[in-house]
C-alpha cells in the first residue's frame, strides 16, 4: 500500500508528464512539428492475434486505444501475428505446436486483416500509409505491420498483395521457425537471411516498407543490413543483462544493437518482464541511448502481447517522458525518443 508521501510524489510526477504531453498535442494544433509526434513502434491493441479457434489471445478490447487517445500518442505499428495460431504461452514461455500446410498462413493473414480493419472502423482510427500521413498527430494513426513472414509463403509476389492492404512494415520472423530467416529463440535453419528473405528485403526496400528484424538473430539481421538501402527497426527489444533473466534471450547484444544504427535506423525500447521494474527500464533506455545514440532510439510497447510489462498502459507514457527528463535528457531529446526518430524513419522508408 502506498503511504500519502509516496501517492503524492507518483500523483505529481503523473501531473507533470501529462503537462509535457499536453504541451506537445496543443503546439500539434498549432503548427504540427515533428517534435510533438509520438509513436509506439510495435503492439497488439485489444490481443488481435487470436487465433481462429481462439487460441492464443483474445480479440475485443477498445480500452487500449482510448488510453493511446488519452496520451496524444500520434500513431503506433498495429501488428498482425503471422503465426499465432502454432504458438502458446507456456510456463517457461512460448511453445510452438506445429507447421502450416500450404495456404495456411496466408489465409490466416487475410483472416487477422480483415479483423484488423474492422477493429480500426470500429475505434475510428484511420489507417497510415503515405508521408503525408506522418504530418497529423492530433489523431491516432495506425501503420499495420505483421509479426512474422510466415504468411509470405515464399512467395515475394504476396509482398506486394500485402502492401496494397496496406502494410508499411514486416517483421522478417517471430517465434515458428520459417523461410525468411533464423531466430534468436531457435536453432538456426537458413544460416542468417536466406535467399528468400533476400528477395523479401529487396522487394520491401523497393516499395517503401519498413523492415523489422525483432526476433532475429545476429547473423540474420546482418545479413540485412549488408544489403539493404533503407534505414531499418528493431521494433521492441533491449540490451542484454544477466543470463537468466526472463525472456533473456530476446535481448540484444551491444554489437547487434549497432547494426540497426549503422542503417539510420531505429531500436524500441521494449518494456517487457525482462526489465525488473519501471524504474530499470527507463535506465535500459537510457542505456540504449549510450550505446548508439539519441537518434536510434523509440519505444516498442509490445502493448497487448507483452510478457509481464512494466509499462502497461499508453497512460504511463507522459510519466516516461518525465522520467527521461528527470534522468538528464534535453527536451529535445526526449522528443526523438517519443517519437520523432520513428517519424524520421518512417519517412525515409515510405515513398509516397
Amino acid at each position: 500500500m502506498q503511504t500519502r508521501k509516496q501517492f503524492l510524489k507518483s500523483s505529481l510526477a503523473m501531473a507533470a508528464g501529462y503537462s509535457f504531453l499536453h504541451g506537445f498535442a496543443n503546439d500539434v494544433r498549432a503548427q504540427k512539428t515533428e517534435r510533438n509526434f509520438t509513436f509506439d513502434l510495435h503492439c497488439h491493441p485489444g490481443r488481435l492475434f487470436a487465433s481462429a479457434a481462439g487460441g492464443f489471445g483474445e480479440v475485443g478490447s477498445t480500452r487500449t486505444v482510448i488510453d493511446m487517445k488519452n496520451a496524444y500518442v500520434s500513431g503506433a505499428f498495429f501488428s498482425l501475428v503471422a503465426d499465432s495460431p502454432l504458438i502458446r504461452l507456456g510456463a517457461t514461455g512460448v511453445l510452438i505446436a506445429g507447421q502450416f500446410a500450404p495456404g495456411e498462413a496466408w489465409k490466416e493473414y487475410q483472416r487477422q486483416m480483415k479483423d484488423m480493419k474492422n477493429f480500426l472502423g470500429n475505434v475510428s482510427v484511420a489507417i497510415g500509409k503515405h508521408k503525408k500521413d506522418l504530418e497529423y498527430s492530433q489523431q491516432v494513426t495506425a501503420y499495420l505491420s505483421v509479426e512474422g513472414g510466415d504468411f509470405l509463403e515464399a512467395s515475394v509476389d504476396n509482398v506486394d498483395e500485402a502492401y496494397q492492404d496496406g502494410v508499411r512494415s514486416i517483421q522478417l520472423v517471430h517465434y515458428v521457425p520459417n523461410k525468411v530467416g533464423d531466430l534468436q529463440t531457435s536453432e538456426p535453419i537458413n544460416n542468417g537471411l536466406s535467399a528468400f528473405g533476400k528477395e523479401v528485403v529487396r522487394r520491401m526496400n523497393k516499395l517503401g516498407m519498413l523492415i523489422d528484424v525483432a526476433h532475429a538473430n545476429f547473423q540474420t539481421v546482418k545479413d540485412v543490413v549488408s544489403i539493404t538501402d533503407s534505414p531499418i527497426m528493431l521494433s521492441h527489444s533491449i540490451l542484454e543483462m544477466e543470463a537468466d533473466r526472463p525472456i533473456a534471450k530476446r535481448a540484444i547484444s551491444k554489437d547487434h544493437a549497432k547494426l540497426i544504427a549503422q542503417t539510420g535506423g531505429i531500436i524500441g525500447a521494449w518494456p517487457s518482464g525482462f526489465n525488473k521494474s519501471f524504474d530499470e527500464y527507463v535506465e535500459n533506455t537510457l542505456r540504449l541511448v549510450e550505446v548508439v545514440g539519441i537518434e536510434h532510439v523509440g519505444i516498442g510497447t509490445d502493448m497487448d502481447g507483452n510478457f509481464k510489462p512494466v509499462l502497461s498502459s499508453y497512460e504511463q507514457y507522459p510519466t516516461f517522458a518525465e522520467a527521461l527528463k528527470t534522468k538528464g535528457l534535453s527536451s529535445t531529446e526526449v522528443e526523438k525518443v517519443m517519437g520523432g526518430n520513428a517519424k524520421r524513419v518512417l519517412g525515409k522508408n515510405f515513398k509516397s
